[in-house]
């Protein structure tokens, strides 16, 4: 019982700071029917017309995929759905979970891989991303 009652004194506790916090706000200006829906935005800078401004693009690290015969195969099939990193970030798989996920992929999440190619990505996977195939 003691317990409960902590509880409902913290939470009437939360819920009166929360209403004197908001109405401070109100009294503040802060709030007006007119703003009510919008979003303040902060004050553009000034900028200078005849100013140059450049934005370099967004720095991506390369992703180095074994080089191998199945290769190309999962940089199109694969990377329709995720990301390669998915592939170069996990743990060394045993080939047989290799040919498991990528049957659940084709499978449940229904990526739509032809047979043939899905046996060999299977085999790609196998040969470069096992235990005993993995180089890092």
């Amino acid at each position: 019982m003691k317990g409960r009652t902590g509880a409902i004194y913290l939470v009437m506790c939360t819920l009166a700071i929360t209403a004197a916090v908001v109405c401070a706000d109100l009294k503040k200006g802060y709030y007006t029917p007119a703003r009510l829906g919008s979003l303040q935005q902060a004050a553009t800078g000034d900028f200078s017309p005849d100013s140059i401004y450049q934005v370099s693009a967004y720095p991506v690290p390369a992703l180095d995929l074994a080089v191998g015969d199945g290769r190309q195969d999962v940089q199109i099939y694969c990377n329709t759905c995720h990301s390669l990193r998915y592939i170069t970030m996990q743990p060394p798989l045993p080939a047989a979970t290799w040919e498991s996920e990528v049957n659940k992929m084709n499978k449940t999440y229904g990526a739509n891989v032809p047979e043939d190619t899905t046996r060999k990505i299977t085999a790609y996977l196998q040969a470069h991303y096992t235990p005993e195939t993995r180089k890092e």
